[in-house]
């Protein structure tokens, strides 16, 4: 897991622009944004399905950054007073608590079209694994209109609970959609035939639905029973690791992974 992190890292750093860069207002924004903690968990998954398919890890590093650059350009907007209005996040102020929300709304921008530049540079199957960034970008979008729709009783800002009907497409979209566009774009990026690349999106949207159902566990919020709940993330966190069987390459990060996902504490 070092090996892949410190790829994420340098191909992370080396991508976004330098320190004082102009305007730095802007670059400061962007890199505040990325470097302030995380789990990368999509990259690693990018760099782990490249080698799941057969190839090297290192072939996903632009893939692996871009994945995460779009992930947190939807942090930052998530955060913003129009959405959620949150004022930390992992432990420090959010992007626009901390640089002011149109600095905030130009540095999610910018994170997301060098998203698409960095995606750009990989070493084959370009086309696929933009078209891939895309869908996850207009996917995660289609789940935050959902939830905003769902959480909010029509004519107010109070919160309801969500109907039961609506989570699978919010949880769909809203998380498990970066997960498999992660593992889609790692899956090209190691030269994996479609078929393969196919197992990996199996892995990868049972994977985002069973971090989605344990971070329900986590905060207390579940539309389900705990019962029903914990039944949830046991299925798709074995489906996810079913998937895997078929792949010609070493599958041992990704199926950790998953394992890790289940019964975590944060």
């Amino acid at each position: 897991m070092d090996v892949y992190r410190d790829i994420v890292e340098h191909a992370i750093d080396e991508v976004l622009p330098k320190a004082g860069e102009r305007p730095a207002e802007l670059s400061e924004a962007m890199r505040y944004a990325v470097g302030t903690g995380g789990k990368r968990i999509r990259p690693l998954i990018c760099l782990a399905s490249a080698v799941a398919v057969g190839g090297r890890a290192e072939d996903a590093r632009y893939p692996a950054a871009a994945i995460e650059l779009l992930h947190n350009y939807t942090l930052v907007h998530d955060d913003l007073p129009a959405m959620d209005n949150d004022t930390e996040r992992r432990g420090k102020p959010t992007v626009w608590a901390k640089f002011g929300e149109a600095n905030a709304i130009l540095a999610g921008d910018a994170l997301q079209a060098l998203a698409f530049a960095v995606a750009a540079k990989a070493p084959r199957n370009v086309v696929e694994i933009v078209a891939a960034l895309g869908a996850a970008g207009v996917g995660v979008v289609r789940g935050q209109v959902e939830d905003i729709a769902r959480a909010c009783a029509p004519g107010s800002d109070v919160p309801s609970v969500l109907g039961v009907p609506d989570v699978s497409f919010i949880y769909t979209h809203k998380t498990a959609d970066l997960f498999v566009a992660a593992a889609t774009m790692g899956g090209y990026a190691g030269g994996g035939d479609e078929a393969r690349v196919e197992k990996l999106r199996e892995f990868a949207l049972n994977l985002g639905l069973a971090f989605q159902y344990e971070d329900d566990l986590l905060d207390g919020d579940s539309p389900y029973s705990r019962e029903k709940t914990e039944a949830l993330v046991r299925e798709t966190t074995a489906a996810a690791i079913a998937a895997l069987e078929s792949l010609p390459g070493d599958v041992s990060f990704l199926k950790s992974l998953a394992e890790k996902l289940v019964g975590r504490t944060a």
